[in-house]
């Protein structure tokens, strides 16, 4: 049961990751149903929605090529600040970590339910101010920074602040901003993992059954995206993910 319970969840969270996003919000979660604890089922998530992150990137490199000249520099950036994000993580407790998550789960269930918003937002101001001349240069990679850093500790959410991200930076082609958002998305993975498998906090049995039902379920609902209306499906993923949200309050703070 626990396998094929996992299983499950990592091909419902891959679907959703390709149709509308929010997988980590079914793929966490079943990780902790399952006896994961938490730092580990953390790390573990990050592990399972690595393939999808390189996939897409891949998927999207003649759109982003144009912006190869950002490579190197989001790169290092994404790189060094996303393994601080993972060597911050594995320096707090399952305890600790406890009791941030239901406060992780509501910022990322608000980027998800306001994403489209908030980008809005941020492109009108960038279209106004030309994003990075405005704000500086220096300001965009400290924003980077940090973005890299929650990405590094907590997967969920990491796509919408990278988008905002790279619309304040002035990419406004939205296929080379969701490839630089994959590119960047891999490498803090990626460096995440590498860590985590170092230090020896991968739960690396559940997270493979994870990571190919992620991947299988990113697979079909590719191919099956333009029959799927997905303004349904974000509804149905916020509705459940506040629902989740709700319940760690309950679980952590008045059980």
């Amino acid at each position: 049961m626990t396998e094929l319970l996992l299983l499950l969840a990592g091909l419902l969270g891959g679907a959703l990751n390709t149709l509308a996003g929010g997988g980590s919000f079914i793929v966490f979660p079943a990780l902790l149903a399952v006896g994961v604890p938490p730092v580990l089922a953390n790390a573990s998530n990050t592990f399972a929605a690595l393939p999808g992150y390189i996939s897409g990137a891949i998927g999207l490199w003649k759109q982003m090529v144009a912006q190869k000249h950002l490579f190197l520099p989001y790169g290092i950036v994404s790189v060094v600040f996303g393994y601080l994000g993972a060597e911050l993580l594995l320096r707090v407790s399952d305890a600790q970590f406890s009791l941030v998550v239901p406060w992780l789960m509501l910022f990322a269930v608000v980027l998800f339910a306001f994403g489209g918003q908030i980008n809005a937002l941020v492109a009108a101001r960038a279209g106004t101010s030309r994003g990075a001349k405005a704000l500086g240069a220096v300001l965009l990679y400290v924003l980077l920074a940090g973005v890299s850093v929650y990405g590094g500790f907590f997967n969920a959410g990491l796509g919408v602040l990278l988008l905002a991200f790279l619309t304040l930076a002035g990419i406004a082609n939205i296929h080379a901003a969701n490839g630089l958002k994959l590119y960047m998305s891999s490498l803090i993975a990626l460096v995440a993992v590498i860590r985590f498998a170092i230090a020896g906090s991968i739960d690396w049995y559940h997270g493979t059954i994870a990571l190919l039902g992620v991947t299988t379920g990113a697979y079909v609902a590719a191919r099956l995206s333009t029959r799927i209306p997905t303004g349904i499906i974000r509804t149905l993923v916020i509705v459940y993910g506040v629902g989740l949200t709700v319940y760690f309050f309950w679980q952590t703070y008045a059980a």
